[in-house]
């Protein structure tokens, strides 16, 4: 019998589109974790794949499915392991990016984060592989502050991830979004990596 293959997490690229654009069309069509109504296409997710890469923001992907000891991120996390030679189950468990905050130039050393975890590997520690990850590839990409806004669907599960790595609560907006019936508040946490460069 042979041993499972590790959880790897790696840098997105384009081949991941489908499985990227798969994951989240589960939330946009079932859930409001997401104010999207219509799930992106494969193409429009190498489009923004393309245009982070180009802003040297990080745009991460979990293969494999295994559950992650540790959970810490790409440079520190027991059983995530990260380069070149390592052989890992191709599937697309989730994925995290962070993307500007806002357009003006102002607010160019704050981004925000995204994490989206496959609804059939919840619950392995991915998400906290992936954020981990996701906040060191913004700190070398000289971010400052990351921003994180979570819609409040009644569960816990993305503030207690996000409390976990650092992040505090900075703000509520009530019913500033409206999905399947009903209005949507938006939790703002924020977490400081640090001086900008």
């Amino acid at each position: 019998m042979t041993a499972p293959r590790p959880v790897v997490i790696r840098k997105a690229i384009p081949a991941d589109s489908e499985q990227v654009a798969a994951i989240f069309a589960h939330y946009v069509e079932t859930s409001v974790a997401t104010f999207e109504e219509v799930p992106p296409t494969a193409a429009d997710w190498r489009r923004r794949l393309d245009e982070l890469d180009r802003q040297n923001l990080p745009f991460l992907v979990a293969l494999g499915g295994q559950r992650v000891q540790g959970g810490q991120g790409v440079q520190g996390g027991q059983g995530v392991q990260l380069g070149q030679g390592v052989e890992a189950d191709e599937t697309v468990c989730g994925y995290a990016y962070a993307s500007p905050w806002r357009p003006k130039p102002a607010y160019r050393y704050t981004v925000e984060d995204t994490v989206y975890i496959s609804p059939a590997h919840t619950g392995r520690g991915l998400g906290s592989a992936l954020l981990g990850g996701l906040l060191d590839g913004c700190a070398a990409a000289g971010a400052r502050q990351v921003i994180a806004v979570i819609a409040d669907t009644g569960s816990d599960v993305s503030a207690a991830l996000h409390r976990r790595f650092g992040f505090a609560e900075a703000g509520r907006l009530r019913g500033v979004g409206r999905k399947h019936g009903r209005w949507i508040d938006t939790v703002l946490m924020q977490r400081e990596l640090g001086p900008a460069r």
